[in-house]
């Protein structure tokens, strides 16, 4: 598993406020707040192997795992899978615990509902034989052992006041909620994951768009949409035709997946929604042709699941899924990119929990694409009560899309954005060829003997594991000899040895897989051997004493090589030959429309943030010179932006305003303010030297004399970025229009 940039943040941020507070005296809280899609399992999951294994930490140390319903199962499959190779945790169920106590480093999971009533579950209950989890917990402690405790998705459970009592009898010495909406009052630490970085991974979605092409009004927290007005049937065709706009979105692209439509139903009984879920059975079948005999649509309620294997997969048949919250808590399924939600609600408040089904991107590895639709998720609801509350929410879910003006003629400006690297913590196709280069600069070949090399491994003698599968952790040495004749061992000692010489690449199974190709190619292409033919005698030859430290030394060569180039290309930045207005906009709940007549995008929407920005626009929509303007954004490769240099590095500017005057020259201008000013010295220089390569463009830095209430002239920078001075105005041009 391949962490990401702000997931190697996170679990560091969470290993050092939890020493500090397992250092401390009494029991201590800390929620791990993280989005939905962010992979917070996975971030636990190496949390905790970080934290066991940290030498500070004196006192051994027992977990305990609860989460709702069955999800403690999934979070158990999922952290089993990540120790098989390092055996760093022992993952156990409650009737796994045979000496009646949880185990140093062994996690017990455990369902939140079987251990929260009292009365009647034996898991809590008191009984002759001692095994229930109050007994085991005690004598885990008089082992010397603490226990902390994980309270996985802790909104569903982890506030009422049996919940409460149960962690108070569990006594952890430290708990941890794990949540995306967090409910634990007075943590004496919150570690929180950015929704924004995890979009800028590519793991999520940019944003879900609630009722495109429906007129939406905020008016505090509460949503009233123009599509309230239509029937059952009208949303769902809404959401079959985004979903079907979707799909042939994928196909022009080359993509292969299916994109899913769900269709969410209350958790509540009742014949109101056993009607609307036979109704819409009905239309998918009459009117689309959707059925479950033929695959196109799966059921996932309690009364019945059809067409549910391999419903994740991304080029999985199946369009539509008719789904309940309750059943599908948990449940995963990346390619589902529409949500419809019928009035039968009455009404809801929008979370990240509520979008939490449409919000991953079916390949993270690849993030978001070129084709911008495929970046968004949707929802189409009737609801005439929606409130919009938490702040996530509002930055997230956008209810508000503005369009680019129909009559609109293309610009084609060069515009440069920044690539975020991946290859940072893994290793590309790249690695191959650099491994090559090294290996003929070295005389590899030359250098390493093929004939009769036999690899001989001798182990402790009183090594406990089985095998050579828990070797990565393993001291190897000793007199006990294992026998490698055996293909199947002898590939899991090459895999150690590769995975032993990665760092600082992360050992996941693309980087292990690309050294290993670099060696088989080495073997091909300079002394004829095939590996599909000589696999045995190939890692015979690498592993051999007298040949490894010549493979480890070109290894090390290559990594240092391109580690190198790697940086290089993070430092250069992409260019866009034609970049254009985009076609559509879309904004959250903290945007108001804002009234105006010539900007390039209709309606215009605003968040306040900037007086001098505000100032600006109602100078623009005075001109009489101007065709449109375009208030810029400021990221990827959606928006323009122009390189500039700052400490030596190569930076993009977003410009705030672009202008198309009516005599066919575009204006770039960035508004400052008095001290941001002097601030914009290096992008002055980006943005006049970008000027001066391309005909018919004119801008730069404007302000006005008067930053209190910008009565004022309005006046623009062509200088040097060393003359540009927030108090002075002599070298600066009115700006007449």
């Amino acid at each position: 598993m391949q962490l990401k940039d702000y997931q190697n943040t996170a679990i560091k941020k969470l290993l050092s406020r939890s020493k500090e507070l397992l250092e401390q005296s009494g029991e201590k809280k800390v929620i791990f707040k993280a989005p939905t899609g962010s992979g917070k399992t996975i971030m636990m999951a190496e949390f905790l192997k970080q934290l066991i294994d940290d030498k500070e930490i004196k006192t051994p140390l027992s977990f305990i795992w609860t989460a709702p319903r069955k999800l403690h199962t999934q979070s158990k499959e999922k952290l089993e899978k990540y120790y098989e190779d390092t055996r760093a945790l022992e993952c156990s169920d409650f009737e796994d615990l045979t000496d009646k106590q949880i185990g140093e480093n062994e996690i017990l999971f455990l369902n939140w509902e079987s251990i929260n009533k009292k009365d009647k579950n034996t898991i809590v209950k008191e009984n002759e034989k001692e095994f229930y989890l109050g007994k085991i917990v005690e004598n885990t402690k008089e082992e010397g052992r603490e226990i902390v405790l994980i309270i996985d998705e802790s909104h569903h459970h982890a506030t009422s006041e049996i919940s409460q009592d149960l962690i108070s009898d569990i006594a952890p010495r430290l708990t941890i909620e794990v949540s995306a909406t967090p409910v634990i009052a007075n943590p004496d630490e919150i570690v929180s994951v950015p929704l924004e970085d995890v979009k800028l991974e590519g793991m999520i979605k940019k944003s879900v768009i609630l009722n495109p092409n429906f007129k939406n009004v905020l008016s505090g927290d509460s949503l009233k949409t123009t599509l309230a007005d239509g029937t059952d049937a009208m949303v769902l065709e809404e959401g079959i035709k985004k979903r079907a706009e979707i799909a042939k979105a994928y196909k022009e692209a080359g993509i292969d997946i299916n994109p899913l439509l769900l269709i969410q139903l209350p958790d509540r009984k009742t014949q109101v929604e056993d009607q609307v879920k036979n109704d819409v059975v009905r239309i998918l079948k009459d009117k689309y042709g959707m059925t479950t005999e033929n695959g196109r649509l799966a059921i996932y309620l309690s009364e019945g699941k059809e067409n549910l294997e391999n419903i994740a997969k991304n080029n999985h048949e199946t369009e539509v899924l008719i789904f309940k919250q309750a059943i599908a808590l948990g449940w995963d399924c990346p390619r589902a990119q529409v949500l419809v939600l019928f009035r039968d609600w009455k009404s809801l408040t929008f979370s990240v929990q509520t979008v939490g089904r449409i919000m991953r991107m079916p390949e993270p590895d690849i993030g978001h694409y070129k084709q911008e639709i495929l970046n968004h998720g949707f929802v189409f609801t009737n609801l005439a009560d929606i409130e919009i509350k938490e702040d996530v929410a509002r930055n997230y879910v956008t209810i508000y899309t503005s369009q680019r003006i129909e009559n609109y003629k293309p610009i084609k400006l060069e515009s440069v954005y920044r690539l975020r690297q991946r290859e940072k913590t893994r290793l590309s196709p790249k690695f191959i060829n650099i491994f090559l280069d090294e290996a003929k600069k070295y005389d590899l070949e030359k250098k390493i003997e093929t004939k009769g090399q036999k690899l001989e491994l001798s182990l402790i003698s009183d090594y406990e594991a089985e095998g050579v599968d828990k070797l990565v952790n393993a001291e190897i040495k000793g007199e006990a000899k294992i026998n490698t004749e055996n293909e199947a061992d002898l590939q899991k000692l090459y895999d150690f040895f590769v995975k032993n010489n990665l760092s600082p690449f992360y050992p996941e199974d693309r980087s292990i897989g690309r050294l290993k190709e670099a060696i088989y190619y080495f073997f091909r292409m300079r002394l004829g051997m095939e590996y599909t033919d000589r696999f045995a005698e190939i890692i015979n030859i690498v592993l051999s004493p007298k040949n490894s430290q010549h493979f480890i030394n070109v290894i090390d060569s290559t990594k240092e090589k391109y580690i190198a180039e790697t940086q290089k290309r993070e430092a250069e930045l992409q260019k866009s030959e034609d970049w254009e207005l985009p076609e559509m906009l879309n904004f959250g709940g903290n945007f108001t429309e804002f009234k105006t007549e010539l900007s390039a995008m209709k309606p215009f929407y605003y968040d306040n943030k900037w007086k001098t920005e505000e100032a600006f626009i109602k100078f623009l929509e005075k001109s009489d010179q101007i065709e449109w303007w375009f208030k810029n954004g400021d990221r990827d490769a959606t928006f323009f932006a122009v390189p500039y240099v700052e400490n030596d590095e190569q930076k993009p500017f977003y410009v705030d305003f672009i202008v198309k005057f009516k005599n066919g020259k575009i204006g770039l201008f960035d508004t400052k303010s008095g001290n941001t000013i002097k601030d914009a010295r290096e992008k002055s220089d980006g943005l006049q030297e970008y000027i001066k390569k391309h005909k018919n463009i004119s801008g730069g830095i404007v302000a006005n004399t008067n930053s209190k209430d910008f009565s004022g002239r309005w006046m623009c920078y062509k200088g040097k970025g060393s003359e540009l001075n927030p108090d002075e105005f002599s070298n600066w041009e009115l700006f007449g229009i």
